[in-house]
């Protein structure tokens, strides 16, 4: 299962890019807060839910193997979580790295 969303954190970033907007109309620089989220914290963050999501599926399987349940639907399920979690990151990854192969092709 994938962690919940944190609305509050969402709701604070959407303030900080409206008000920013709104400094940049007037001509004024918006400041940089020091709450101002990085592309490699939230890469990390979403890798590790990831690592979990594929931890649960692991601990299902054992479960299942060792005989501790008899519930097969949700270790497959489990597994197919996994499955799905590791292939969207699998895309992604694909997507940044052909983003960054056009960026370096750019003649200059």
């Amino acid at each position: 299962m994938l962690p919940p969303i944190d609305t509050s954190s969402i709701l604070k970033l959407r303030q900080q890019i409206l008000a920013r907007n709104e400094a940049l109309k007037g001509g004024v620089a918006a400041e940089a807060t020091p709450e101002t989220p990085r592309f490699g914290a939230a890469l990390t963050d979403a890798l590790r839910a990831v690592s979990a999501v594929q931890d649960q599926a692991s601990a299902a399987t054992n479960a299942w193997e060792t005989g501790q349940t008899h519930d097969l639907a949700s270790v497959m399920i489990a597994r197919q979580k996994a499955t799905i979690a590791f292939e969207a990151t699998l895309q992604a990854r694909n997507r940044l790295v052909g983003a960054y192969k056009d960026v370096m092709n750019m003649p200059l």
